[in-house]
């Protein structure tokens, strides 16, 4: 009978310890949230500065079709500033919520997490804003020449801005999930280097798949992705021989 009793007590405190973590996590939810309509309200108010910004250097003058595409043009860049600006507190309240499960010693490392994906996430979209943007539309403005009038509409010139940043700022975090999948055992050095002729393959690909058809600008886009790489099996290495040594500390401890 005390057995049964306790193996009750022992199930409602596991269920309780269930309904906290869903509470924590609705919490962290609701703050992310929060922080994300926050910043879309302040880019939305700075709107036309950022769009003046960028299109400072363009030659010409952008239209548009109907009214509804100057609102789409102000909720894109409202949004990808408010994205941009809670990345931080994303990964802050991810690492709050994981916080009870980590020692001390990975508390303090992941704790890092925090400002490098900030930054990584910035210097993609800086790379593929100011590197590979200028090298595409060049390339591609200097295919018709003075064979046709150059009319860009407001949407379909921020679409191709998207589609120019967006991803290399996706790529760039490729050494923060690399640590972070190491730190979990998920993945390990050796597995990134064995699969490297191939992680080289699909970068190349798509490298040259969003750069136009020459050589020099091939190379421009290709080299960076590809120190990216080896850049995540060097954080990885660091990871996987740090938790190496962590159990070896352990074991020899019991």
């Amino acid at each position: 009978m005390f057995t049964l009793v306790e193996e009750k007590k022992r199930y409602e405190d596991k269920e309780m310890t269930l309904v906290e973590h869903l509470e924590e996590l609705r919490k962290r939810v609701f703050i992310v949230v929060g922080a994300l309509i926050l910043f879309f309200i302040l880019g939305f108010i700075f709107v036309q500065d950022l769009y003046r910004w960028l299109i400072a250097d363009l030659d010409v003058k952008l239209t548009i079709l109907s009214p509804t595409d100057i609102l789409w043009v102000y909720v894109m860049l409202a949004g990808v500033f408010a994205i941009t600006m809670t990345i931080p507190v994303f990964v802050w309240q991810v690492w709050m919520f994981v916080k009870p499960a980590l020692t001390p010693r990975e508390r303090k490392v992941t704790l890092s997490y925090i400002p490098a994906t900030f930054l990584l996430f910035v210097l993609g979209l800086c790379f593929g804003y100011f590197v590979v943007l200028p090298m595409v539309f060049h390339f591609l403005m200097s295919l018709g020449e003075d064979l046709f009038a150059t009319m860009f509409t407001t949407e379909k010139y921020f679409r191709f801005i998207l589609n120019m940043t967006i991803p290399f700022a996706i790529l760039f975090e490729l050494p923060i999930i690399v640590m972070f999948l190491t730190s979990i055992g998920i993945i390990n050095p050796y597995a990134l280097q064995k699969v490297r002729k191939y992680a080289y393959f699909v970068l190349v690909i798509i490298a040259v798949t969003i750069t136009p058809p020459d050589f020099i600008s091939d190379f421009l886009v290709t080299i960076p992705l590809l120190l990216l790489y080896e850049v995540s099996i060097s954080i990885s290495k660091f990871v996987y021989k740090r938790k190496e040594k962590q159990l070896k500390q352990e074991a020899s401890s019991e």
